[in-house]
């Protein structure tokens, strides 16, 4: 279904050197006969690379049929002056990202392009041609360009990219803003769908379906049996955007798929519907393995009993038979249930409480972990706040005694299910109670830019450290995070912290000489921000 490009002889080499000669022999026609697979490899690198460097031989000029099509119209305006000019000098400077450990007070342009690129897309322009190349090129060094950068390449980026080999990550990726058909035209529809590539077919599926949900299923099914399993993964997981329970039918269907993970990708999709019928099952099976018992002498507990095997209706709706390494096949089961159950499920199960008494509550035969564990899974899944609050608790309480769960991963995936104030007042909450060392993950989650409590919280907390004359370069990451994520209007507050402080006896050689270039840096970065938005407003 996706367009081809024929492969180079210096992409054969490259292929075969990454994969190794005994997983991918070279052509014959590219190495020395005579010689170890290994060796004529590096040979005929060498003499490729002499030849590629040596310059082309001028290609016959193609016929008029020959020639590609024009590149398509953009209609998105065009950027202003100050603003092209302030994208040329990002993508100028693209050297190593990342301000882990750097000294000076200058701003790290390359972590300013993807915020350039967001605000960009925000008010709809249209990339400048001549910035494409440049553009493509960062996108294809870093993926976590790659969105924004496509979309603001637009239809001409993805014209551009069908010509070089080394932007075909383009032609995967993402639709590149290229023009799709209306979804009313329904004969252009199927002619993307059946002749466009990966990118253009995934961007078409998602258009029709915003607007048509059952249309969209009727064309997945139409190439579903044909389609490659990896392709029919990647539409799978397009689904999670609008997913209702119109897609039901659909996905009970790839429960039976031949791909594990296609299969594994449906049932997760189906318990996130509290009203499926694979949600139902799970919830019958979980409900008979976690219980009330109010007969004990220390009161009201949770009582577990895990399954004791996985049969093939289990295996069917998506539960992994074997455990890894490490883990019980019982407990591995129980969790896997717990969290494809509907969270619905328990108050009723458990004397009609709230999702906060219910995690309260004493669980028998120290199996809280793994119950919570999949009680988190399940809040995250299913997009649960309440539930999410009570696994959460109190962000003055240690994580190690948490009601939830311990792990800082886990908890910024429930703070992702929280309204953005709610979140960023939770974590300020946290940074006062515990300080910075244990939030970065949590920061990770929090709207940009942060809101006001929050940005306190963390400048406070890095002048805390500084005062205490703690070893700086451990703070680097949080400092990087407050240039990229800090409200540009926080500048002038910031201003009396870019001051060299004093040495303290005990504090790390020349921190405090860190400390202010940090806070220098911080607070230029911020200033650059501000005219970076002002610039592209006109």
């Amino acid at each position: 279904m996706t367009g081809t490009t024929s492969t180079s002889p210096w992409e054969e080499l490259v292929t075969s050197a990454l994969l190794g000669t005994d997983r991918r022999t070279p052509p014959a026609d590219l190495v020395p006969a005579g010689k170890e697979a290994p060796v004529a490899l590096l040979d005929a690198a060498a003499l490729h690379t002499l030849r590629r460097r040596a310059g082309l031989r001028p290609a016959p000029a193609p016929t008029a049929a020959e020639r590609p099509a024009a590149a398509p119209h953009d209609p998105r305006p065009a950027l202003p002056d100050a603003a092209r000019r302030r994208l040329a000098q990002l993508l100028a400077d693209r050297g190593p990202s990342g301000s882990g450990g750097r000294r000076g007070a200058t701003p790290d342009l390359t972590e300013l392009l993807p915020q350039w690129l967001a605000a960009a897309n925000e008010h709809g322009y249209q990339a400048p041609p001549s910035l494409l190349p440049a553009l493509l090129d960062a996108a294809r060094g870093r993926t976590d360009l790659r969105p924004q950068a496509l979309a603001f390449a637009g239809p001409r980026g993805l014209w551009l990219a069908r010509l070089n080999a080394e932007w075909k990550f383009a032609l995967r990726g993402g639709s590149g803003g290229s023009a799709l058909p209306s979804p009313d035209d329904t004969e252009a529809v199927r002619r993307l769908w059946e002749e466009g590539l990966f990118a253009e077919r995934v961007a078409l599926l998602s258009s029709v379906r915003a607007r048509d949900t059952k249309a969209a299923l009727a064309l997945l099914g139409s190439t579903w049996p044909t389609e490659r399993a990896e392709d029919r993964l990647m539409f799978l997981d397009s689904l999670r955007t609008g997913l209702s329970g119109a897609d039901e039918p659909f996905l009970e269907q790839a429960l039976a798929d031949r791909s594990r993970n296609v299969r594994a990708t449906a049932a997760e999709l189906l318990s996130a519907l509290p009203h499926s019928a694979l949600a139902g099952r799970m919830a019958a099976r979980a409900a008979t393995c976690v219980a009330l018992d109010r007969s004990g002498d220390a009161g009201t507990l949770i009582t577990v009993e895990a399954p004791h095997e996985c049969d093939a209706g289990m295996q069917r709706d998506g539960v992994v038979p074997n455990a890894p390494s490490g883990r019980g096949e019982r407990s591995w089961w129980l969790g896997q249930l717990v969290e494809s159950a509907p969270l619905s499920t328990w108050p009723a199960r458990l004397g009609g409480r709230t999702p906060r008494e219910i995690v309260a509550l004493p669980v028998s035969d120290d199996w809280a972990d793994e119950l919570h564990g999949a009680w988190c899974r399940a809040a995250v899944r299913q997009g649960d706040a309440d539930w999410s609050r009570a696994l959460l608790g109190s962000p003055g309480t240690p994580p190690s005694s948490g009601p939830g769960t311990t792990s800082l991963a886990e908890r910024s995936k429930l703070l992702a299910t929280l309204p953005e104030e709610e979140r960023a007042c939770w974590v300020a909450d946290f940074i006062a109670a515990h300080g910075l060392s244990e939030a970065f993950q949590l920061l990770g989650v929090c709207a940009v830019p942060w809101a006001e409590p929050l940005g306190r919280a963390v400048v406070d907390a890095l002048d805390i450290a500084r005062d205490a004359g703690s070893y700086p370069w451990s703070f680097s990451g949080v400092m990087g995070l407050a240039e990229r994520c800090l409200s540009p209007s926080e500048a002038p507050r910031l201003e009396v912290l870019t001051a060299t402080p004093a040495e303290q006896e005990d504090a790390s050689p020349g921190a405090g000489g860190y400390w202010s270039e940090a806070f220098q840096r911080l607070v230029s970065t911020l200033r650059l921000r501000a005219t970076m938005l002002a610039e592209l407003e006109g």
